[in-house]
């Protein structure tokens, strides 16, 4: 955990979330706090909610059973027991659980949601939640389970267990009893009141936390995608005409011309473009390159559309029903997953052309066909006796099979829960789950290109490529020297992903 007393603390507030701010409690654990107003529309919403309970109405949720059982009025005695079996219930999720940022970032959603003062949970919900983050307590919770439609039940079940005492949880690296890891921390189980269950459960905190590391992580990625590139076009000897500026406007596509210039920068001053800008017998290069900055540029306007639902996601309040200023409680479907899912599902198609343009350039690197590029077949110091670099590709080959399948949309397959009251689901999750491995697998794959890349720019000595490549290529050369005999490979292409991909 971060030391509290040397980061200043994100004050939760009322206003949104950036994505940045998620990324420094969920990875680098900065510290939290409520703001001083937000306390006061969390109370002010808890009396409107208290208000209710006398009034003889059915509020769903608050004195009624849950989904399909609605109809079922609960009496004022069982509101607590309400909710209680509500969470237990629900904590029905399976398979491995979850990496701890994310737990950490869904919780930090919920917490922020929660302050904005429409939910009715009193202060101390959000105080308690505050104190697990900054306690370092950390719920464990299965991965699978969620459909999210009506937020995302089991994991956010699985998290609130712990908030009573109840299921395991990680603290200081020990996993152990939701009571015994609050104990650890110095806190004590909290017991819930009317509603309170619903607001913790109800929600799309864990896609949304997904998406916005997702998205913090592809714009890291887009940027060594360019890196490698750039390093690619160098080391097979092809030409930069086609990142002529005019070119790129003539297109109207911003994001076209955008990825064209960060590949032009980093080649800015090459003396291996210079080297045969005459008298080279090929007219154009393949599309992998002479079109990498339409693809590259598609890609990033995908993830602009995936950040911007997601950044609207971080200032939402996703919870049913709303309790409003006026004292009235609307139930409605804010919870529904769909806002985030369809983004999602786009994330993991921009992460497949990523990858599989970053592929098809390490095909024509270590295919060794084209004699102008000046380079051996499988970039080996001894072809035949040496195989090279041959089996990265088939590895990258294997990870862009793997991402067509990622791409395939989750949200559009509709599955119906709760005896068909929750008839049209988003499996926002799922789509989650996808991407975050299809971003996975595309950092393979680039890790792979800058490898290849700096192995034939390493060819062309003493001539130097542009600064932006040469300060790519001694990031990479300081974690994986070059190829001079057949070595396992596998460390080279983790140590790239490691240590040298967040430097670029």
């Amino acid at each position: 955990m971060a030391d509290p007393g040397t980061i200043r603390p994100l004050l939760l507030d009322g206003g949104p979330l950036s994505i940045d701010e998620v990324v420094s409690v969920a990875r680098h654990d900065r510290p939290t706090r409520i703001g001083d107003a937000a306390m006061r529309r969390i109370a002010a919403a808890r009396a409107r909610i208290e208000a209710c309970l006398g009034d003889g109405e059915a509020h769903y949720g608050i004195n009624t059973g849950f989904g399909s059982l609605s109809q079922q009025r609960v009496g004022r005695d069982d509101l607590a027991q309400l909710q209680i079996n509500l969470v237990r219930s629900h904590a029905a999720g399976v398979g491995e659980p979850l990496p701890r940022e994310i737990v950490r970032a869904m919780l930090l959603l919920l917490a922020a949601s929660l302050s904005r003062g429409l939910s009715g949970v009193r202060p101390a919900v959000v105080e308690r939640l505050v104190a697990m983050l900054n306690g370092g307590v950390t719920p464990v919770v299965p991965s699978i389970g969620s459909v999210g439609a009506s937020g995302d039940l089991a994991p956010l079940a699985h998290a609130a267990l712990v908030l009573m005492g109840e299921g395991r949880a990680e603290v200081n690296g020990r996993v152990l009893s939701g009571a015994d890891a609050l104990h650890e921390a110095g806190l004590a189980p909290l017991s819930l009141e009317a509603k309170e269950g619903l607001a913790l459960l109800n929600g799309t905190h864990l896609m949304a936390a997904r998406g916005a590391l997702l998205c913090a992580d592809f714009e890291s990625l887009f940027h060594a995608a360019a890196v490698a590139c750039a390093m690619s076009i160098d080391g097979c000897m092809a030409t930069d005409a086609f990142l002529d500026q005019r070119l790129h406007e003539a297109r109207r596509q911003p994001a076209q011309a955008y990825a064209a210039e960060r590949i032009r920068s980093l080649l800015a001053g090459s003396e291996i473009v210079r080297s045969h800008r005459e008298n080279d017998p090929r007219v154009q290069d393949p599309y992998s390159f002479r079109c990498a900055p339409a693809v590259l540029g598609a890609a990033w306007d995908a993830a602009g559309y995936v950040k911007l639902a997601v950044e609207r996601e971080l200032h939402a309040v996703t919870d049913n029903p709303l309790v409003f200023d006026d004292g009235a409680v609307v139930s409605g479907g804010n919870f529904h997953g769909m806002p985030i899912a369809i983004p999602l599902d786009v994330l993991s198609i921009a992460l497949a052309h990523v990858a599989a343009i970053a592929e098809r350039r390490v095909f024509t690197m270590l295919a060794g066909s084209d004699p102008a590029s000046g380079l051996r077949p499988f970039l080996a110091a001894r072809p035949g006796l040496q195989s090279g670099l041959m089996i990265v590709q088939y590895t990258a080959a294997a990870c862009c099979n793997e991402l067509a399948g990622l791409a395939a949309p989750a949200s559009v397959v509709n599955l119906p829960t709760s005896a068909g009251m929750e008839d049209y689901n988003s499996f926002g999750p799922r789509a989650a789950a996808k991407a975050g491995r299809a971003a996975e697998l595309a950092r393979y794959v680039v890790a792979i290109e800058l490898l290849c890349a700096a192995e034939a720019v390493d060819c062309h000595r003493p001539l130097r490529s542009g600064e932006g490549v040469e300060r790519a290529h001694a990031i990479v050369r300081s974690v994986v020297p070059r190829l001079t005999e057949d070595r396992a490979l596998s460390e080279d292409v983790e140590r790239i992903v490691a240590d040298a991909l967040p430097q670029l």
